[in-house]
Formats: structure tokens, C-alpha cells, sequence
């Protein structure tokens, strides 16, 4: 240890791996807990109650106080029961590619956290811990602290799909192979879109590195406001990504019975499920990095002064941010649950033409408005060309000069109802289509004379 630290550890590999350690059980605990929140969110659209007799009492006299506890073991209750039921495994799979697709499809969702600048960055002075000497500094408290952590977000996001497409093609079922080829296509669509928003907006604040985003949307505003349409491709493209509702033609249970996950059952099939409310979180959590100024609480953080909250600092203050940041990703998620029960599935045809005749081209004049604005703010005697009013109103600029364009276009791909010959719509020559009944009874609301008994 001395050979390679011969000033003492770095500090930050010691919170490093704290942060690692401690946002690994947060993540798996708040997954539990957007599944309840997917239940009741669902229920309260659908005008029902949702979860709310599953508690904590387990049975026992001494803990029925913890009976109901409006429905919160719902979750512990399924995970027991999907630990509990058989795991099978159909005859004629790849056994090897069938058990390590849902490892595949986990892995890359958690792995995502490391670079998240949960607490921000914090001064920590020389100490001892355990016999070993760490030497302080201004730490960073992420799992990861590297310059390089959007790229890192994209590569790791982006090896997500091989656990849909192992799943679909090992499971040796046409409706689970059907599933992962749209998995495949959706995704490797949907990442074009995605990565030019998230240019946009590099474009705009200049670094890669997570915590210099968050201090640059401190000092300005958080970029939402800069780039709404930036934020507004990106959330439709993780929303893609992470195959949810509207987009979740992968499972699509009226036409694939589940998809790439037909043939799983038992924690294999658990842990599909853990890797969709995963990636919701994640993206939530990245959005907000991105779009929402991470720990900062309010848009408009750089019009406080920084003695706002006297008194806290040190620890006490990366755990606020750390609560702050955890609470605006969670608000994410359950938007995203929103969505997901107000908004019908859209058809497959529809999601790849949305995505190549829409998504890209609208993100690919995102990406020239914000060159051109950078460009023209650093050579120009305009001003802060970057500054968010400027950066809004090139926005609605470009939006309006899109919705001239649109109706421009041609439409040679739009769908057309194909005549069937015979039916009422296209009826062979010479026959008369009655479509309104001929019973008299059929023709006025009051009751018949024989249905009243007379």
C-alpha cells in the first residue's frame, strides 16, 4: 500500500467505494419501491385503490400494528413469491445465453450510478481509517469520479439491449425471437436521437465531467430551460430505451404474449423486471444531471447566495444534496409511470418512422440551433448568446419554424386501409349494403309492446 500511495490513500477512493456500497442498496430498495408506486399510480388513473392490505405483520399477532400499512409489503410479497415458484427452464433453449441474458440486462443498469454526482463535491481533510492513512482534498462523492462520465453513461447504457436479444433468441420461441428483433431495432434507433440531444446540451455547458454540469447549470439556470427541446427528445428517446409505455413493443402482450421474456419464470424473470424499473431510475437520475441541475434546488440556484443554509456543511450537506438529487429522480420515475398509464401503445411501424422521420431530424436541428448560438455568442458583439432567454427563444424559434415545415413533407409511407372485396367498405358490384337495422323494434328507444309483456 505504501509503494503505491507513498503520500497516503487518496480520500477519494475511500468514498468511491462508500458511495458504490451504499447506492447499490438504495437502487434495489427504490426499485421495490417504484413497483409499489407503478401499482398505485396505475390504480388511481383506473379510478381503483391499488395495494393496500399487504403489510409488514407477516402473519403474527405481536406485528398486526403493521397490518395493511397501505399496501408497502405488496413488493416484498412478490419478490417472495417470485423466489419461491419454480424456475424453469424449456427443453430445447440455449441454456448458457438463457441464464446469462437477465444477468446481461441487470448489470448495465447499475453500473450506470457509478458517475452520478450524488453529493456533489466535498472537503475532506487528512485521516486514519482502519490503520491506513488517507490523504484529504476536495473529493467528489460519486461511485466514479472520472472526467469522462457521459461517455461512460453511453457506453454502458447502450450494452443494455444484448440482455433483450440474448433473452429473445435463447428462449427458442418465435414470440420471444420476434420481441428481441424490435428490442434490437427500437434501441439502435432510439440512440441516435438520444445522443444528439445529449450533444445539444455538451454543446452548450463545454465538459463532460458530471460534476462541472451541475455547476454550470448553478450558475446559470438549469438546462431545461436552455434546451427544452433537447430535454424533450431525450426523454421520449430513454423512454424507448428503456422499452416503457408507449413504447413497449417488445413485450407487447396482445400480440407476443411478453416478448423476450416469455419463456422466463421464477427470479430469471425477476430480474427483467428489476432491469425496467432500473433503467427508469437511472434515466431519471441522468435526466436530472442533464436537464434538472442535479443536487441544486431551485432553476435559478446562482440568484441565492451560498450562505444560504448557515451552519450546514461538511457531511450533514452532501447528504441534503444526496436527498435532494434522490427525490428529483424519483419524481422521474413516477412521471414516467404517468405516462406510461395515460398514453396508449403506439404501433411498431410507428415508433421506427417517429423515430427516423422525426426524432433524428428534429435532433439533428437541435444540435445546428446550438452550434450556430455558441458559435455566434464567442465571435459576435451580441452578447451571452448562451444565456437561457437567448437559448429559449432560438428554441421556440426553431420549434415554429418546424411546425411550418412539417406539413411540407411528403408522406409516402403513411399507412392506407387496403379495400377487402365484399365487405360493407367495398362491397361487389351491384349489391346494396344495408348498414342500419330493419326491425322495427330496432328503429325508436321506447320499449317494444312484447318486451313490456302486453
Amino acid at each position: 500500500m505504501n509503494a503505491l500511495f507513498p503520500d497516503g490513500v487518496p480520500a477519494q477512493l475511500l468514498v468511491s467505494v462508500g458511495v458504490i456500497l451504499v447506492v447499490i442498496n438504495v437502487v434495489l430498495v427504490t426499485i421495490a419501491l417504484l413497483i409499489y408506486f407503478e401499482r398505485k399510480i396505475s390504480a388511481y388513473i383506473q379510478d381503483r385503490i391499488g395495494p393496500n392490505r399487504t403489510g409488514f405483520d407477516f402473519g403474527l399477532r405481536p406485528l398486526r400494528f403493521l397490518r395493511g400499512a397501505w399496501g408497502f409489503g405488496q413488493s416484498l410479497a412478490d419478490g417472495v413469491k417470485l423466489y419461491m415458484k419454480e424456475d424453469f427452464t424449456p427443453g430445447r433453449v440455449d441454456k448458457v445465453l438463457f441464464t446469462i441474458a437477465p444477468m446481461a440486462i441487470i448489470i448495465p443498469a447499475l453500473m450506470t450510478f457509478a458517475i452520478i454526482p450524488w453529493g456533489g463535491s466535498w472537503n475532506v481533510g487528512d485521516f486514519t481509517f482502519l490503520g491506513v492513512q488517507f490523504r484529504g482534498g476536495e473529493v467528489t462523492v460519486a461511485g466514479a469520479a472520472i472526467n469522462i462520465g457521459i461517455i461512460y453513461v453511453l457506453a454502458v447504457t447502450s450494452i443494455g439491449v444484448y440482455g433483450v436479444t440474448l433473452g429473445g433468441w435463447a428462449s427458442n420461441n418465435k414470440y420471444s425471437f420476434l420481441g428481441g428483433l424490435r428490442a434490437t431495432a427500437q434501441m439502435i434507433s432510439y440512440e441516435v436521437p438520444m445522443g444528439l440531444s445529449i450533444l445539444a446540451a455538451l454543446l452548450l455547458i463545454g465538459t463532460l465531467v458530471p460534476e462541472s454540469i451541475v455547476a454550470y447549470q448553478r450558475e446559470h439556470a438549469w438546462l431545461v430551460f436552455s434546451q427544452p427541446l433537447a430535454a424533450l427528445l431525450l426523454f421520449v428517446a430513454m423512454l424507448a430505451e428503456a422499452n416503457r409505455a408507449p413504447f413497449d413493443n417488445a413485450e407487447a402482450e396482445q400480440e407476443l404474449v411478453g416478448g423476450y421474456h416469455t419463456e422466463y419464470s421464477s427470479m430469471r424473470f425477476g430480474l427483467f423486471l428489476l432491469a425496467e424499473y432500473g433503467h427508469v431510475f437511472v434515466g431519471g437520475a441522468f435526466f436530472t444531471l442533464l436537464f434538472l441541475g442535479g443536487w441544486d434546488p431551485l432553476p435559478f440556484g446562482h440568484l441565492l447566495p451560498d450562505e444560504a443554509a448557515p451552519g450546514l456543511a461538511g457531511f450533514g450537506l452532501v447528504v441534503l444534496k444526496f436527498v435532494i438529487y434522490y427525490f428529483k429522480a424519483l419524481l422521474f420515475s413516477c412521471f414516467v409511470m404517468v405516462v406510461r398509464w395515460t398514453l396508449p401503445r403506439v404501433r411498431y411501424d410507428q415508433i421506427m418512422m417517429l423515430g427516423w422521420q422525426a426524432l433524428i431530424p428534429m435532433s439533428l436541428a437541435v444540435v445546428v440551433m446550438t452550434s450556430v448560438m455558441t458559435y455566434l455568442g464567442d465571435t459576435t458583439a451580441l452578447g451571452d448568446l448562451r444565456s437561457w432567454p437567448w437559448m429559449l427563444a432560438a428554441n421556440a424559434a426553431l420549434l415554429l419554424v418546424m411546425v411550418m415545415v412539417v406539413p411540407l413533407l411528403p408522406r409516402s409511407t403513411r399507412n392506407r386501409r387496403v379495400p377487402l372485396y365484399g365487405s360493407r367498405f367495398s362491397p361487389v358490384p351491384g349489391e346494396i349494403v344495408l348498414t342500419a337495422p330493419t326491425d322495427p323494434d330496432a328503429l325508436h328507444d321506447h320499449p317494444s309492446a312484447t318486451a313490456i309483456g302486453v
